[in-house]
């Protein structure tokens, strides 16, 4: 049940039906993507009891934009007791010169069950496509009861291409996607995602009922081989419709 709908601009939030338990919201940027100045911001809540799914209509992008005008998203989502929260957008798309600062704080509160999801894909390879120079920068911190249970951030600048082709940062991948589940069932999922994921892609405990995954992939196509098969598994269910279009 929908409790409370806001939205203006250009970002909007649609509900289609479905058949499972919860709601589920898409989110639609009619601007076709983001570039310089732009500022889009969402918040949700799941509230109490309640399961809450959020998707994108489609993949979010990023295009060319000059070094002062970054665009910014920010994300602020909150899950009360008893409920459970699912943020799997589509892959973010960047493009060559793009700039992009993207932040997202989630908020747990009592037993919140978590899933969020981000893939990020620099440049459609088969479009012949590559990011040369470009900023971007990717924040994203989850706390429950207001103590901090993961923070990660990534920032990559100037020939982004160059950055990712070496060893130790993607060794030329051009797809790259983080996964979180905070659940009291995580660790049962630990050795089975293991099992399901390729060489460039690795999971772990933080805690008990705290798993993170990290995944590389040659491109996008190539990361959603592996990342909806481990998102169905902990979703228990299967992925938004339209992860499928």
């Amino acid at each position: 049940m929908l409790a409370d709908l806001r939205q203006a601009g250009s970002l909007k939030c649609l509900f289609p039906r479905r058949s499972g338990p919860g709601l589920e919201s898409v989110l639609v940027n009619t601007a076709g993507g983001v570039t310089g100045g732009d500022s889009f911001s969402c918040r949700a809540d799941a509230a109490t009891g309640c399961t809450l799914t959020v998707t994108t209509q489609a993949a979010e992008r990023a295009y060319r934009a000059t070094a002062q005008d970054v665009g910014t998203i920010r994300n602020e989502l909150t899950a009360q007791p008893g409920s459970r929260l699912n943020w799997l957008p589509q892959e973010t798309i960047l493009f060559d010169a793009c700039a992009l600062r993207r932040t997202t704080h989630i908020d747990l509160n009592g037993d919140a069950q978590l899933l969020y999801c981000e893939p990020v894909v620099f440049g459609r390879l088969a479009m012949g496509e590559s990011v040369r120079t470009g900023q971007f920068y990717d924040r994203v911190e989850i706390r429950r009861d207001g103590r901090l249970l993961y923070l990660d951030a990534i920032r990559l600048d100037a020939d982004i291409q160059a950055q990712l082709d070496r060893p130790f940062v993607a060794n030329g991948a051009r797809a790259m996607a983080c996964v979180v589940y905070a659940a009291h069932d995580a660790e049962t999922h630990l050795e089975p995602l293991r099992e399901m994921l390729p060489d460039t892609a690795g999971a772990t405990l933080l805690e008990p009922d705290l798993l993170v995954m990290r995944l590389l992939a040659a491109d996008g196509f190539v990361l959603r081989q592996t990342l909806i098969p481990v998102l169905n598994r902990i979703h228990r269910s299967d992925l938004p419709r339209c992860w499928m279009i």
